[in-house]
């Protein structure tokens, strides 16, 4: 059930804050409605079906690293007016700490796939380079009047990319865009190619660039690395409908067990400084900020956090992200109430399969809700081995692997 007094509207710098540190939003998953194929699903919510118009195919396993970089890709075949572009990293990166403490490092690297007209990109495939140490990959569209600002802070920083915790590391836009996300799409653990459904895309145009924002945990070493984006490309034209993308986050305050609660890091102002110093002020403020977004929080392992529709919209795909502490997910429109419906349902959390769920199209009108509700648990910190010898803390949101996250995505198309 959500753990705040009423669903409301959050004020316009509300949304504004937590967009921007909300957009690259750590271990994401793959966008939420490529075409659907036959393979084996894991269990879902009743809206999920066979033949859903829109959905994502359950993925490979990459989050166990059964693939490496030298495997041979699987493409789908092309469709009719398509073709494939291929970003890659220019050179190796090798990951480290950038504030010196911490296991994670987020960079982001700028990447011109060089069109010379526009076009909808009709699916995507990430390859990660070295999958033993790449977290996770978004790609963020950069419209032609970022780019300018895009090109300096690349040629501002040292070495290739620029550190990225908490967004792409470019100037916010307006508060909206938590609505309307500058995605891309992303691989995740459990990801593979994906395809959108004949007449569906997102909308690139002539001049713009991408920007590849990799998670890269240290946990798992500091080899070197050389990520590539591949882009199912169509051209522009009024039969394709664009794809817009709502995010659903909600807080994280999950407090030590008893029996562990002298720890150091066991006060949630002593864990929140902790994540601060990790990753800096701004995208280590996304806990509090959570809280002006969807409301008053207490403690627990269960936690929500409603939006409000102000324009009518339809859901094509529904995918939810959580860390490593997740135990179950699930995302609703109108809970509570008698029109209550169910568009993901997790029970068990799967870190290593993150693949969006197919669904049948539900129509969303203004005033309707959309709630996301996950549960998170200490016990899996003696089950897991990344949690080896770390003790346990009061959790709160944050970028890292063994930190946690609560997020809902829902993909929808506009009138």
């Amino acid at each position: 059930m959500s753990l705040h007094t009423a669903p409301r509207r959050p004020t316009a710098l509300a949304v504004a804050f937590v967009l921007a540190l909300l957009l690259s939003a750590c271990g994401a998953t793959q966008r939420a409605a490529p075409e659907q194929d036959s393979r084996p699903r894991p269990s879902a919510s009743p809206s999920v079906s066979p033949s859903a118009s829109l959905g994502a195919e359950a993925g490979t396993g990459h989050g166990s690293h059964a693939a490496t970089a030298g495997a041979p890709v699987r493409h789908k075949p092309l469709r009719t007016g398509e073709r494939r572009v291929a970003v890659q990293m220019p050179e190796d990166y090798t990951p480290s700490a950038p504030n010196g403490v911490g296991t994670d490092d987020y960079r982001c690297f700028l990447l011109d796939p060089k069109l010379a007209s526009d076009q909808f990109i009709t699916g995507f495939n990430v390859l990660p380079g070295n999958p033993d140490v790449v977290h996770h990959v978004i790609l963020f569209r950069v419209p032609t009047d970022k780019v300018a600002e895009a090109e300096a802070k690349d040629a501002a920083t040292p070495g290739q990319g620029w550190t990225c915790f908490g967004n792409s590391g470019l100037a916010s836009g307006s508060g909206a865009e938590i609505d309307d996300a500058p995605w891309l799409g992303a691989w995740a653990p459990g990801g593979s190619e994906q395809i959108y459904r004949a007449g569906f895309g997102e909308r690139f145009d002539r001049g713009s660039r991408v920007i590849m924002q990799v998670h890269y945990n240290l946990l798992a070493g500091q080899e070197p690395d050389r990520s590539t984006a591949e882009l199912r490309l169509a051209p522009a034209t009024d039969k394709i409908t664009p794809l817009e993308t709502r995010l659903l986050p909600a807080p994280v305050e999950l407090p030590c067990r008893p029996e562990h609660s002298d720890g150091p890091l066991c006060t949630r102002a002593a864990a929140l400084a902790d994540v601060k110093k990790r990753f800096g002020q701004g995208p280590g403020a996304t806990a509090d900020l959570l809280h002006l977004l969807c409301g008053p929080v207490k403690a627990g392992p269960v936690q929500s956090c409603t939006r409000t529709i102000g324009r009518p919209e339809t859901v094509r795909g529904v995918a939810g992200h959580m860390h490593l502490l997740g135990k179950s997910i699930k995302v609703e429109v109108n809970a509570g109430t008698t029109r209550a419906r169910t568009l993901l349902d997790i029970p068990v959390w799967d870190f290593d399969n993150q693949g969006s769920r197919p669904i049948k199209p539900v129509a969303l009108k203004p005033f309707d809700t959309l709630t996301v509700t996950c549960t998170h648990t200490q016990a899996l910190r003696d089950q897991l081995p990344a949690f080896d010898g770390v003790p346990d803390k009061y959790v709160v949101w944050g970028e890292g692997t063994t930190d946690e996250m609560c997020l809902g995505y829902v993909l929808v198309t506009r009138p």
